[in-house]
């Protein structure tokens, strides 16, 4: 699985009043993993940038006047990105301006033409409902160093989504038993590894007469101030509850 971690810098905020893309930050994952791969360019946006806008990234109209045009680039851009999944934060802004900057040219369609797209923002809402989710709050809340980041920048934005995304969507990827992983197929999947029968017994603790009242009253309690809600009560009574015969 290719996917293509994706941030742009702009002159504005949006695409009716014409403002354009100047910096395109893009890093590769492939199987979740970082492969080195990334691609980087500053653009000449043919147009002034934002006071707003340059007080965020930082870069000024003085820099931006010898980088090549959109059009330059376009072709070695889309060779980067076709065909992958594209892992992007606040997914409507960047594809909105990529498709405002195609547009502009013979011969290229819209970014959901070439790619499928991931919008990490809507990702964190449904995980962190009411909660701050913009990328350095999420930084945070995952422990992703972001330290370099005083200003925006497209690479540097697009490599702390990455850790930020590969946080946020993680879990038990392999079943790795003893440190070892043992894969067959081409499915990867692990070899099952048996216990000799004669292996000796497990202990059974079972709770003592003092730990099981203090989980029943635990139990108790959890039933009063639910309102009468507790599962695992009601589970417990159904579990215990002698079967009917017919």
């Amino acid at each position: 699985m290719r996917q293509i971690v994706l941030d742009t810098e702009t002159t504005g905020l949006e695409t009716s009043q014409d403002h354009r893309i100047i910096e395109i930050g893009c890093v590769e994952l492939v199987n979740r993993r970082l492969t080195g791969r990334h691609y980087h360019q500053y653009i000449n946006p043919l147009r002034e940038v934002d006071d707003g806008a340059m007080e965020v990234h930082g870069i000024s109209n003085e820099f931006l006047a010898d980088k090549p045009l959109f059009a330059d680039v376009a072709e070695q851009f889309l060779a980067f990105i076709e065909g992958a999944e594209l892992v992007i934060h606040n997914a409507p802004f960047d594809v909105g301006f990529i498709d405002h900057e195609f547009r502009k040219l013979d011969g290229f369609g819209k970014v959901m033409d070439y790619c499928t797209i991931v919008d990490t923002l809507v990702m964190a809402r449904q995980r962190h409902p009411g909660q701050k989710n913009n990328l350095d709050a999420l930084c945070k809340r995952y422990a992703v160093d972001n330290a370099q980041r005083d200003l925006h920048g497209a690479l540097l934005d697009a490599e702390i989504l990455a850790d930020v995304y590969l946080m946020m969507t993680g879990g038990q990827v392999d079943l790795v038993l003893g440190g070892q992983s043992h894969t067959t197929g081409d499915l990867g999947t692990q070899e099952i590894r048996r216990l000799p029968s004669d292996r000796p017994q497990l202990p059974v603790i079972k709770a003592t007469a003092e730990e099981v009242a203090a989980h029943r009253d635990q139990l108790a309690r959890i039933q009063q101030i639910s309102d009468g809600q507790c599962v695992w009560l009601t589970t417990a009574g159904a579990v215990e509850k002698p079967l009917a015969r017919e």
